[in-house]
This record gives C-alpha cells, sequence and structure tokens, in this order.
C-alpha cells in the first residue's frame, strides 16, 4: 500500500536518560525484535520504523528541553479503517502487557506519543521512485523537524506551509543525500491509559508540525547542507517555535546495540 493511502501515523519518541550501554541494548532488543515485528504483522499497519539519536547526532541538532534527551524515534503507518486499526494496534499493546512482554520498560521515558494526518510526501528526482513509496525505501537516516505553533490555523501558520511546500522543501530534494519528506500535522495526543507517557500532553490539533527528511547520505553530514539551504531560502519571519531539529540515524539490528 502506497503511503499516500494511509489517513493516520504514529509517532513515539524515546529518552533513556542515563541508560547504559546494557539498559539501550535491552530496550532495542526488545524494540526491534518483538514490539516492531507483532505490530507490522497487524493487517492495519501498513509500515514502521525507528531511528537513533546518538551522541554525535545530538551534537548537531537543538531541542527544547523537554526533547533535549531524546535518544530514539519511532512511527507507524495506519491503514483504513482506521479506527479499527488503532483500535487493533492498542489492543496489542494490552495484550503484550498481559503476556509480560509489554512496553514498561524501567528507565524508558516517552516525551512523545501522538498521532499525525499525513499533510504530503515528496520524492527527490534522484531517488526514482514515488513520494508514497519513499517510506518504505531503504534510508540511512532522516532530519526530522517538529515546530509548534501557538495559533496553528492562523495567517503565520498558514504562511509557514506555504512556505515548506513551495520554497523549502523543493530546494531540499536538490540536495545530495535526500531522497524525499514527508509532512504531518498533530491530530491528537494518544490517551496516557496505560501509563506510558513521561509528561503531561495538551496541544490542540495541527499545533505540532512535523517534517521528515529521508537521507541517502551520512544523517550528520547532510544536516549541514540542509541548514545552508533552508538559511538560504528561509522566511523573513519565521513563525512557530522549534521543539526539535535533529538527524537521526537509522538502526542496524546487533550492530548498533
Amino acid at each position: 500500500m502506497s503511503a499516500t493511502e494511509c489517513p493516520l501515523v504514529f509517532f513515539s519518541f524515546v529518552s533513556l536518560g542515563d541508560g547504559g550501554v546494557e539498559e539501550h541494548r535491552r530496550y532495542n532488543e526488545w524494540h526491534q525484535l518483538d514490539h516492531r515485528p507483532e505490530n507490522l504483522a497487524l493487517p492495519g499497519i501498513a509500515w514502521g520504523d525507528r531511528w537513533s539519536r546518538p551522541a554525535a547526532c545530538r551534537e548537531v541538532s537543538t531541542a527544547e528541553p523537554g526533547q533535549a534527551d531524546t535518544d530514539y524515534v519511532a512511527m507507524y503507518w495506519f491503514r483504513s479503517p482506521v479506527e479499527e486499526s488503532v483500535r487493533e494496534w492498542e489492543q496489542l499493546g494490552a495484550d503484550s502487557f498481559q503476556w509480560g512482554r509489554g512496553p514498561m520498560i524501567p528507565g524508558v521515558r516517552r516525551t512523545v506519543l501522538a498521532f499525525f494526518r499525513p499533510v504530503k510526501g515528496y520524492a527527490a528526482a534522484s531517488a526514482l521512485v514515488s513520494p508514497g513509496v519513499i517510506p518504505y525505501r531503504p534510508n540511512r537516516g532522516l532530519h526530522l523537524t517538529m515546530t509548534r505553533f501557538a495559533e496553528p490555523y492562523g495567517a503565520d501558520a498558514h504562511e509557514h506551509h506555504q512556505w515548506e511546500d513551495r520554497v523549502a522543501i523543493p530546494g531540499l530534494l536538490e540536495l545530495d543525500g535526500v531522497a524525499g519528506a514527508w509532512t504531518f500535522a498533530l491530530d491528537h495526543h494518544q490517551n496516557n491509559g496505560l501509563g506510558l507517557r513521561s509528561s503531561e500532553a495538551a496541544d490542540p490539533s495541527g499545533a505540532l508540525r512535523i517534517r521528515l527528511l529521508y537521507l541517502d547520505d551520512d544523517p550528520v553530514r547532510t544536516t549541514g547542507r540542509i541548514r545552508e539551504r533552508l538559511a538560504d531560502n528561509a522566511l523573513h519571519n519565521a513563525p512557530g517555535e522549534c521543539v526539535v531539529d535533529t538527524p537521526l540515524n537509522t538502526i542496524i539490528p546487533w550492530q548498533d546495540w
């Protein structure tokens, strides 16, 4: 299924705080060998992936305090009918708790657990594939930007979205190492029934906007080119507040644990 046919995605931002090598290994082993495969097997999940934010990525990133310690980002794409797909997916989370394989892992903080609406996908000419295929295409990592808008349906937010679609992203797709992009708007934060989220979340619909750039080159190295191009094409008065702007690495099982 093309990603353009998926009406909803889910993002999870995770921090292990002061966790050491063993804590990261245990978390990655659970997520990549247990949690993610179970999710991908659900009929309502079109795709899911995850990335890491090691020290080299943090050094070239900016983030508000609540996201400064983010170690991992995961996302899932939901098929229609989306209500049924989400219900089955959340039931799997509850079932895994009963199996003793749930997400309640000591030391793990989840600072974002939220559903977003896909806005638009883009593919660079060099990628050859369509925008709907970009999420399935292997990548070396992402460049992720999340912005908060005080007035999500105000004139300033509209100007930003127009600039991003017509100026920023077309310019970024010209860069070596950028294969494609997707944008997303917050639909709602996940119900915290399992007590997984580490902080309260009250952003209204549309208040958070995520831009993902899918990368074919080293994410840290490509970040420099991304920042230069955005500076060249910047809005005069950029609206919104940067929540996090960071490169992320694709995780290779076992090797990156």
